[in-house]
């Protein structure tokens, strides 16, 4: 069993961006409204591009021929219909490569003469005009091999790529608008997975030729409160997220040639909530996710305090509609996939953002869930211990117990599911208890933390006795399960897939719940064991079965033999041992 992967196993602790489908389900989730948004975004396109060809079709009509029912009209209207027809059936007809080259060609062409036309007459629009719609309208012509990816590479052959980008500088915004158009199609990524080798061909040349960096530089140019100029803006988002979904290595590339620097000078404007702004954050969202250099730059670039100035805003306000609510959960994720980073929780400590996520857990807002998972994220692991002490010492348990006593309603989580909850305000006791320890200097906030679970009768551990059995059965009914699976499917899985597929059903929660059992039994007052005996014997448990959760926990960090097994690992499992054997 390839023990890293389980030990870093987290399942759904960040919310991840969507992807687009066909179809998507009918949720309110977050994930599913950005691929609802995504989808409808691309067949909105689609409908504009059909009302445009619609549009010329009508124009052509009225100009060639009169109205039916005027005079030569009924004549005239099988000869409009021949021609509809045979317009239909060329932008229906399959491009071959000998096509392909021509649109290329003559898109080449009408650069040139528009280059040549502009050095010639710098100073007179009129003598250039007719070559600039001329290339205007070369670029929706090339639009058409979207169509075929599997001619991509006759794209990058003919040296066609350097001779789109050149057009990002263009003078004419319009030209470069249209070029970041086009683009967008080229790369959609439902196209581009049509055809992996085209795809790849020209991903490879746009990087190589450097389109993130012409992209930033057009941004310069472009003025967002102009309709069309926000588009183009909008469509160089879209192809970094093609890219980068495609090939997600380049996702460094793309911040390092300044789209990190505009998305945290994007999102800082204080302008008017717009589609543009929610998808700089989601793009911000995919740059953070899975690339450690680019959590780093972040960091260095000073720009924890800027993100946690935005989330300010929503500690007593609650965003004004769906998709600024998506804002403000992809500004969560990103301080999320920040956290992974143990300069970035330096920078979040001083910050004050500890001091921040406590205080939208007590204003009981929308903001309260993803508060909730920032903190889960900033407490985890032994980097978290400097923030485990603080946020015992700025009365962070006050704020945290109340929930974990009790679950809010639905319409005050804010899409997150009961097991959702739990698991975040589970694993953040859990994290208090591995991080406020006598070795790391926290005596006294270790105490305060046993102390909860002997206020008020106990409450609290009547509570975490509940958990344990809610989770207990969960862990039963997916070994019921999968054992089914099996049969049904009539082969065997192995341990690690087993493993996993339980800790999806509840184990992983069920491991927490049992380690801070044995915890307060171990260390805490003596009252509370007995509480713990009481309530295992009235409901039919044993001791052994938190034991076996626990031990099995330990077991799955890793292995003395294994060299690829952490200190910190060994350590955590030599220490839930001796708690195994003190229970």
């Amino acid at each position: 069993m390839d023990v890293r992967e389980v030990t870093r196993f987290k399942p759904d602790m960040m919310l991840k961006p969507a992807m687009v489908q066909e179809e998507v389900e009918d949720d309110d989730s977050f994930e599913s409204q950005a691929a609802k948004r995504k989808l409808a975004r691309k067949r909105a396109q689609e409908m504009a591009r059909a009302a445009d060809l619609e549009r010329a079709y009508e124009e052509e009509r009225r100009a060639k021929y009169p109205r039916l029912g005027e005079e030569g009209g009924d004549k005239l209207s099988a000869e409009y219909q021949e021609q509809i027809d045979k317009m239909m059936d060329k932008v229906e007809e399959t491009l071959d490569d000998t096509g392909v080259k021509k649109i290329i060609l003559a898109f080449e062409k009408k650069a040139l003469k528009n280059q040549e036309t502009r050095i010639k007459f710098p100073e007179n629009p009129e003598k250039f005009m007719e070559s600039e719609m001329e290339l205007h309208d070369a670029l929706q012509e090339m639009k058409n091999l979207a169509t075929v990816p599997d001619y991509y590479p006759i794209i990058v052959d003919l040296n066609c790529v350097p001779s789109m980008l050149g057009l990002l500088t263009h003078e004419n915004t319009d030209i470069a608008v249209g070029v970041l158009d086009l683009i967008q199609e080229l790369t959609d990524v439902d196209t581009m997975n049509e055809s992996e080798e085209g795809a790849e061909s020209l991903i490879t040349a746009l990087v190589d030729n450097q389109v993130f960096a012409l992209m930033i530089a057009a941004f310069d140019r472009l003025d967002e409160s102009v309709k069309e100029e926000a588009d183009g803006v909008h469509n160089a988002m879209s192809i970094v997220e093609n890219i980068v979904e495609l090939r997600p290595q380049v996702a460094k590339d793309a911040a390092e040639a300044g789209f990190m620097t505009w998305l945290i000078k994007r999102l800082k404007e204080k302008v008017p909530f717009d589609g543009n702004k929610l998808y700089a954050s989601e793009i911000l969202s995919i740059l953070l996710q899975n690339e450690p250099a680019n959590r780093q730059m972040y960091g260095e670039l000073g720009a924890i305090d800027s993100l946690l100035q935005q989330l300010a805003y929503y500690k007593r306000h609650d965003p004004n509609q769906q998709e600024e609510f998506e804002l403000m959960e992809n500004l969560f994720n990103c301080l999320c996939s920040l956290l992974a980073e143990k300069d970035n929780r330096d920078r979040f400590l001083q910050g004050e953002g500890l001091q921040l996520m406590n205080l939208m857990l007590r204003e009981k807002k929308k903001s309260r869930s993803g508060a909730l998972r920032v903190l889960d994220h900033a407490l985890s692991g032994s980097e978290g211990a400097q923030n485990c002490s603080k946020f015992v010492d700025i009365l962070g348990l006050r704020t945290l117990f109340p929930l974990f006593m009790k679950t809010p309603k639905k319409s005050k989580r804010a899409g997150v599911t009961i097991d959702e909850h739990e698991e975040h305000v589970v694993s953040i006791i859990a994290s208090l208890f591995k991080n406020c320890t006598v070795g790391n200097g926290a005596t006294k906030q270790r105490d305060r933390l046993l102390a909860k679970f002997t206020e008020n009768d106990h409450e609290k551990v009547d509570r975490i006795m509940e958990l344990h059995e809610k989770y207990s059965a969960k862990a039963d009914n997916a070994d019921s399960k999968i054992r089914r699976e099996m049969k049904v499917l009539g082969e065997e899985f192995s341990d690690e897939e087993i493993y996993i597929k339980r800790l999806q059903e509840g184990l992983f929660v069920l491991q927490f719940v049992d380690y801070i059992i044995l915890e307060i039994c171990s260390s805490g007052a003596s009252s509370v064991k007995q509480r713990v005996l009481q309530i295992l014997n009235l409901r039919g448990g044993s001791l052994k079965t938190v034991r076996d959760v626990v031990r099995e926990y330990a077991g799955n960090l890793g292995d003395r033999e294994d060299e690829n097994t952490s200190q910190e690992a060994l350590v955590e499992q030599e220490y839930l041992q001796s708690l195994i054997d003190k229970f």
